[in-house]
């Protein structure tokens, strides 16, 4: 229950800094968009490639894994089934999409990891799932759902190559595969830059909450309560399921499953959202009240597995 608590704590500090900022004016009427900017080009691909480059690839074959990815495809399946006979557009959908798979397996599934599992390695499966390949995907179709759409055949082909955030993931991977050692001189640069990355998501979230109407409210509410609920509720359960009833899992490692599982969603959703400028408000309400249940959630689960 610490860690739960204190992953809460550290990101609801950093938030609440960025809504002051916000609420006082001191990065001027542009400081949101400078913050998601920096984070979206620089910060987030270097902090992709340094996470990745050093990663052990071998967890891609765990049954952990493939929990994760099934359950995420599952919720995220659901929610654009709902936003196409809905017609949210395939922009907003995809936001949503992740809103209700896309777990925050870095800035907070890492200390819950720790504090309540015992052992940080074990967010690895999920944080390498989401990094090579959902991002990747997501980008990608909210490029070419976009600007990118437009222009020849072999240019919308290469829209992954194109995408700073797709590009780092998968340059990180590329590296991890083939065993190379990144130099000191390069790698030391990269991960004092993409140390940036989580701060310059939370302050720009919590800019983006000044003056800001309640959540849930408007054109967006049900959209965001599909999210939330899918997030929330849905996709632990769908992991305990799969989990427990398929593969076996018992003990420790289910409960490991099931607490990444219910994690909210991740806050670099909202950069997404913010940089393709759609979604932005589903984004920014799914993950202001997925953040909030998700305490008793979490809570929960770890007495009930625990």
């Amino acid at each position: 229950m610490q860690g739960v608590l204190t992953g809460f704590a550290v990101i609801a500090v950093v938030i609440a800094v960025g809504y002051v900022l916000g609420l006082r004016g001191h990065l001027g009427p542009q400081g949101r968009e400078v913050l998601t900017r920096l984070a979206f080009h620089v910060a987030s691909p270097a902090l992709l490639f340094t996470t990745l480059a050093t990663a052990d690839l071998s967890v891609v074959f765990s049954s952990r894994l493939l929990v994760t990815a099934l359950s995420t495809v599952a919720v995220a399946g659901v929610f654009v089934a709902v936003g196409v006979v809905r017609r949210w557009g395939v922009g907003r959908t995809t936001i949503g999409a992740l809103c209700s798979g896309y777990v925050n397996s870095g800035n907070l599934g890492i200390p819950i990891a720790v504090y309540v599992l015992g052992d940080a390695s074990l967010v690895a499966p999920v944080l390498l799932f989401q990094l090579v390949l959902v991002t990747p995907v997501a980008v990608t179709i909210l490029d070419l759902s976009g600007g990118g759409a437009k222009g020849p055949l072999w240019r919308r082909l290469l829209t992954p190559l194109r995408n700073p955030i797709a590009l780092g993931s998968l340059a990180g991977v590329a590296v991890a595969a083939t065993g190379l050692r990144v130099p000191a001189p390069v790698m030391d640069p990269l991960t004092l830059i993409g140390n940036m990355s989580v701060p310059a998501v939370l302050l720009a979230f919590g800019i983006s909450l000044c003056g800001s109407t309640m959540p849930m409210r408007g054109a967006d509410r049900e959209p965001v309560l599909l999210a939330v609920a899918l997030k929330a509720f849905g996709q632990p359960a769908m992991a305990w399921a799969l989990a427990s009833g398929v593969f076996g899992l018992r003990g420790a490692q289910l409960l490991d499953v099931v607490v990444t599982s219910a994690l909210p969603a991740a806050q670099n959703l909202y950069t997404y959202a913010s940089t393709y400028e759609v979604g932005e408000r589903l984004a920014r309400d799914a993950i202001l009240v997925s953040t909030v249940v998700s305490v008793p959630v979490l809570v929960g689960v770890a007495a009930v597995l625990g």
